[in-house]
């Protein structure tokens, strides 16, 4: 039988449900289910927290029969809980009890890195912070937690398939000195990542608490714009000692970057400092600088916050280029002045003692 969305089911169909008496399919606990045209299947069982403990064996038993078709390449499998309780009458949303944040063994150090919205540029900033850090002689991890867009496998020319050796934990990959894990080594280029929330607070735990991540001195979580299940999930759930949040100097992002600020305030994470990226821009042919999206407007608003300005990063083709090459500015042109940009940020965090 030739490997396809139906052929998995069908396997799927032999393993039982712990908790109805029929099978995984049946149930409706399979989701999110895809088939590459390389053989590779990823797919969420979505159980009840209430019955969480029942399925401890589910999870193996589901990847191993699936491994047993043919042509079959990789097999990811991932478990999440959730429930859905009925909004109160004033539709204000409740919080759940806090089990307290936790810190992840072997992690000295977690450093968010945040947006209000998207296109600020802050997986260029974490990319290239991250390798500066790496460059100051620290152990560096970076986790691309931007599950609709996540774009840290080519800013670090990463690729191919991240290995697990018992079908439990999950090897991270590695470059530049920076231990890197992201949801995008496990989807297609060109495939959407079409998760509801539980099953984004499920892969981010999963890549929390399942990836060999070793001894790091600092873990940099490249947050998804805005303030949703992934932030909430992250400084809920663990110990996150500090978030820097980048803004370009317009108005409409300041607006923005304020909220993402007022939910870390709102959660108890430090805010660290601001970033202003694509600040100035200076002419590589008459050397004018100009203002393309205003400036001063992040140093005004971290002064008002009264938290540091660690950089103003310049807008440059070098710095496009570089992440679209595979290797941030840091590594490709470490004595360039962008470069030397993020380095400054890099210092000033290790001699903080916060990265």
């Amino acid at each position: 039988m030739t490997l396809s969305r139906d052929s998995v089911l069908a396997a799927l169909k032999t393993v039982s449900d712990p908790v109805s008496g029929s099978d995984l399919v049946s149930a409706g606990l399979i989701k999110a289910l895809t088939v590459s045209d390389t053989g590779d299947v990823r797919f969420v069982i979505e159980v009840s927290p209430s019955q969480a403990g029942q399925y401890a064996d589910v999870q193996s038993s589901a990847e191993a029969v699936v491994k047993t078709l043919a042509d079959v390449g990789t097999v990811s499998v991932m478990m999440t809980a959730h429930s859905t309780p009925a909004a109160p009458p004033d539709l204000k949303p409740q919080r759940a009890a806090p089990s307290g944040p936790q810190k992840v063994p072997g992690i000295d150090r977690i450093l968010a890195i945040a947006s209000g919205k998207g296109g600020v540029g802050k997986s260029t900033i974490s990319s290239n912070l991250a390798c500066a850090l790496a460059a100051e002689g620290r152990r560096v991890g970076l986790l691309d937690a931007d599950v609709y867009g996540p774009s840290q496998p080519r800013m670090l020319g990463v690729s191919g398939r991240p290995a697990s050796p018992d079908g439990k934990t999950i090897l991270p990959m590695r470059n530049f000195g920076v231990t890197m894990m992201s949801i995008g080594l496990m989807t297609n280029d060109d495939q959407a990542t079409v998760w509801r929330g539980p099953m984004l607070m499920g892969a981010l735990q999963q890549m929390m608490n399942q990836v060999q991540w070793g001894a790091l001195d600092v873990l940099i979580v490249d947050l998804p714009p805005g303030t949703g299940d992934v932030q909430m999930t992250l400084t809920q759930k663990f110990q996150v000692d500090g978030a820097v949040v980048v803004s370009t100097p317009q108005d409409v992002a300041l607006l923005d970057a304020r909220k993402g600020i007022d939910m870390f305030n709102q959660l108890g994470t430090p805010i660290l400092g601001m970033i202003e990226n694509m600040s100035t821009h200076i002419c590589s042919n008459c050397g004018h600088e100009e203002h393309v999206f205003g400036h001063g407007g992040v140093a005004k608003e971290a002064e008002k916050l009264a938290v540091p300005l660690l950089a103003e990063i310049p807008l440059h083709l070098d710095i496009r280029m570089a992440a679209d090459g595979g290797a941030p500015i840091v590594v490709s042109k470490p004595d360039s002045a962008q470069a030397q940009a993020f380095r400054s940020v890099a210092r000033a965090l290790v001699a903080d003692g916060k990265a």
